[in-house]
């Protein structure tokens, strides 16, 4: 769920890393989806600049995810199984996982979408 997955953001944060663990440690596999990521600007603004409140990155990431049709071009199978949507944020709160999360039960009424922040 980030642009660019090579940056140790915390812990074992980079792809090569991600995917040794999720699979020796649950056996899930990693798979590397920038369409689910807030643009460089959008985080950008957020982050470094402060340029733009939560309120506002919401907005524009929600925009973002119906430009990119995320949620119509993404393949269900995906998430056939159990499934984790990481990112380094600590809490749910002002995090773009729990955005996606919604974001594709909402336009997935049909699948049985249980949201649970860890």
């Amino acid at each position: 769920m980030r642009l660019h997955n090579t940056s140790q953001l915390a812990g074992f944060a980079k792809a090569d890393d991600l995917a040794y663990f999720l699979e020796a440690i649950l056996a899930i596999e990693y798979v590397h989806e920038p369409r689910l990521a807030p643009s460089d600007e959008l985080l950008n603004g957020l982050k470094k600049a402060k340029s733009i409140g939560w309120r506002e990155f919401e907005r524009g990431f929600l925009r973002l995810m119906d430009e990119r049709r995320a949620a119509e071009t993404l393949d269900r199978n995906l998430f056939a199984s159990r499934s984790a949507l990481l990112c380094s944020e600590a809490t749910a709160e002002h995090c773009h996982r729990r955005l996606v999360a919604e974001h594709l039960a909402a336009r997935w009424p049909d699948e049985d979408i249980r949201i649970v922040h860890l």
